[in-house]
């Protein structure tokens, strides 16, 4: 089962190190991962997806709690959230082609961010699932590249993760 983890870590090197280990130590896999610093930039949230049944995400967590620089953990999957997904994605487009991409980056309420005489460079956001329907969608035309952010997530309404 795919899990979504949240981490509150300290801001300093070798954070995201000891906890990378620690999924490498114990042969987990992190499937995404995404860091950044919050509005308290002694702090950076951490937004791992990972697999596991119940007994491997609790030992996760277990773990992860023990690490110095977790301040706070949360697994976003046990409780309503949102979670969203960045996807920059090139895709070799001519002709009549270039008419269908341009409706399918609509349909999926995506954006052209850069266009050559050739080739269309698009940006969506949303669920791993949405950007792999697109992916599917356009398979028609040549997709070139693709560049994908990784999970990040927040919980729905009055809970937050913080200090």
């Amino acid at each position: 089962m795919r899990r979504i983890i949240s981490v509150l870590v300290e801001n300093e090197p070798g954070a995201l190190s000891r906890i990378v280990g620690l999924f490498s130590q114990r042969n987990y896999n992190i499937e995404t991962l995404n860091v950044a610093p919050t509005e308290d930039s002694s702090l950076s949230r951490l937004t791992v997806t990972t697999s596991g049944n119940p007994q491997v995400i609790e030992q996760i967590t277990k773990q992860l709690n023990k690490l110095i620089d977790v301040v706070k953990l949360v697994d976003l999957t046990e409780g309503s959230h949102v979670e969203r997904e960045l996807m920059l994605v090139k895709v070799r487009a001519g002709g009549p082609l270039r008419a269908e991409v341009k409706r399918t980056v609509d349909i999926f309420r995506g954006h052209i961010v850069d266009v050559t005489s050739s080739v269309y460079t698009i940006q969506l956001v949303g669920t791993q699932n949405k950007l792999d329907a697109f992916i599917e969608a356009v398979g028609h035309a040549q997709v070139m590249e693709v560049v994908r952010s990784g999970i990040t997530g927040i919980a729905r309404g009055e809970k937050v993760l913080s200090v």
